[in-house]
């Protein structure tokens, strides 16, 4: 792993709540490996944006801003990434 995927790793799953960081730390483990360098940018701009709002965004309680509408966004709205430990 690059020193971008690994920066980008540390502050998907360092939040700073358990749910923020499975939900964008799983996100983060689920899909980085396919992603190119627009992805990359990407997400690294969502990761700028407040828990509340990704995860508003993931649960469809707030509307999307354009700028991260797409298949990243369509990706992390399955939420079939996250596994929830019984």
């Amino acid at each position: 792993m690059d020193d971008l995927l690994r920066a980008l790793k540390y502050r998907a799953w360092h939040r700073g709540t358990r749910e923020a960081d499975m939900m964008i730390g799983g996100f983060f483990d689920a899909h980085h490996a396919t992603w190119d360098a627009h992805d990359r940018a990407l997400f690294a701009a969502l990761l700028t944006e407040t828990d509340v709002d990704i995860m508003a965004w993931a649960i469809g309680t707030a509307p999307v801003p354009e700028r991260y509408q797409g298949s990243m966004m369509n990706a992390l709205q399955r939420l079939d990434f996250i596994e929830i430990p019984r």
